[in-house]
């Protein structure tokens, strides 16, 4: 029997092999399918709104299946396929947000003016992404540079191994970070202010959220505009903004509930 095809979009500076483990959950359900890297082909630069982003989902989507596809995102991830999906829902089957709530209303309009005024790095993670060390003398220098953090230090092992197999590149001193600490500084400073948009017409497949209990990024966000996209497919567990990476068991058990519910709808 075939198996539904799902493709994931991963969350700002993290590529799709950070979630191998998670993935290896899913694939008991699913023919999981990821573009590795997102936002670094020239040909889909960073700007604001994230549209040549989305227009990266589309095409990849285009190319990749033949049959409507199931979105996860995380993050970043989980606003373009919401981007996505609305702009060829014929492509997508539904969508699952992993922890990306919808800025809307007086937070939206927060974030417009402090892009306006060149001072987003307050209302933005840029700030710190545009200090984060990106060199080491080897892998093990970086393993234990990242284990030693708290929040790395959450994630099981073989994650953060993962991370760094892929997240990891040669360089003439040692290993540096493969998504560039610049491209995750210039995501994070053209964040979308007006996906509140989509909520003012009847968005054209089923959507559901997961969020995590402790992420701080729902709680900056808020969920009402979240809530009022997807109804009562809304969902939080346990962990943070990277629950996927915390608990990639319990987030898979939870992805494949909320798909199960919003392919019945």
């Amino acid at each position: 029997m075939t198996r539904p095809q799902l493709h994931f979009c991963h969350a700002n500076s993290y590529p799709a092999g950070t979630y191998s483990l998670l993935f290896r959950h899913l694939e008991r359900h699913y023919d999981v399918g990821a573009l590795d890297m997102h936002a670094h082909n020239p040909r889909y630069p960073v700007a604001d709104g994230w549209r040549a982003l989305a227009r990266e989902v589309q095409d990849e989507l285009a190319a990749r299946y033949k049959e409507p596809v199931i979105l996860v995102g995380h993050s970043l991830g989980g606003i373009l396929s919401l981007m996505a999906a609305g702009a060829e829902p014929q492509r997508v089957r539904c969508v699952v947000l992993l922890d990306s709530p919808i800025v809307a209303g007086w937070r939206a309009w927060v974030l417009r003016g402090a892009k306006a005024l060149g001072v987003d790095d307050r209302v933005s993670p840029a700030k710190a992404s545009t200090r984060r060390r990106n060199l080491w003398p080897n892998d093990e220098a970086a393993y234990h540079h990242f284990a030693a953090k708290p929040m790395f230090a959450a994630w099981p092992e073989q994650v953060l191994r993962d991370y760094l197999a892929h997240g990891l590149v040669p360089h003439s001193e040692g290993v540096t970070l493969r998504f560039s600490r610049e491209t995750e500084t210039a995501v994070y400073r053209t964040l979308p202010h007006d996906i509140g948009a989509l909520m003012r017409r009847k968005y054209p497949v089923p959507v559901g959220f997961i969020g995590g209990l402790d992420s701080v990024e729902c709680r900056q966000a808020g969920l009402d505009a979240t809530r009022r996209l997807v109804g009562r497919h809304f969902m939080r567990i346990p962990g943070g903004h990277l629950f996927p990476m915390e608990r990639p068991d319990a987030a898979a058990d939870a992805i494949h509930t909320m798909i199960q519910t919003l392919t019945r709808t």
